[in-house]
């Protein structure tokens, strides 16, 4: 239990920290046989500050609980 609860506030500080997780994909455009064009896709995954609070409270819960 005291794993989840750490991992559940590294989650929670990062989330609040960061707001979310970005990453770039290369997407193909056109493949005309030899010829081809690639462009760069930015996604990215945003995490609300409502759910880093409920992942530190809850493992803040975890880590300083007992059975």
């Amino acid at each position: 239990m005291k794993v989840l609860g750490i991992l559940l506030l590294v989650v929670g500080v990062a989330g609040l920290a960061y707001g979310g997780f970005s990453w770039t994909r290369e997407k193909t455009v056109v493949d005309a046989g030899p010829i081809q064009l690639r462009t760069d896709q930015r996604e990215s995954l945003p995490i609300p500050p409502i759910v880093g609070m409920v992942c530190l409270i809850a493992g803040g819960a975890l880590l300083f609980t007992r059975r």
